[in-house]
């Protein structure tokens, strides 16, 4: 296995990774990493979710870095439950006024786990 480090990354050659972009954020994705993404509806355990927009696929030995997408390349993951996120407290406060107000709020996210990383390469020929 062969470590380098580039501009402060740690990079390891072993695994294969993408990266995805899904509600405006990116996410690096490897096989059996589980990300919490944004709400998807009502959508049951075990479905299948296909994230299109891949924008650089690694695997052992080649980097493929799209402009702005890699053609072909998709990452495959199931949903595995609906989890809830960290509580957030919001107070509103207006001084000398006697007026105050807490409330709280709690962002429901879907909980998904990739199964498969398609590069997109086609075969020569």
């Amino acid at each position: 296995m062969v470590i380098s480090i580039v501009s402060g990354l740690l990079l390891t050659d072993s695994t294969m990774y993408a990266i995805i972009e899904d509600g405006g954020r990116q996410f690096k994705v490897e096989v059996g990493k589980e990300l919490m993404i944004d709400y998807r509806g009502e959508i049951e355990s075990g479905t299948t979710i296909e994230f299109e927009k891949v924008l650089a696929v690694s695997s052992e030995d080649s980097v493929a870095i799209g402009c702005p997408t890699v053609p072909g390349a998709k990452v495959v993951a199931e949903v595995v439950k609906e989890a809830k996120g960290p509580k957030l407290v919001v107070c509103k406060f207006r001084r000398r006024k006697n007026s105050k107000r807490r409330t709280g709020h709690r962002q429901i996210h879907t909980l998904v786990r990739v199964s498969k990383v398609i590069t997109g390469e086609s075969s020569p020929g």
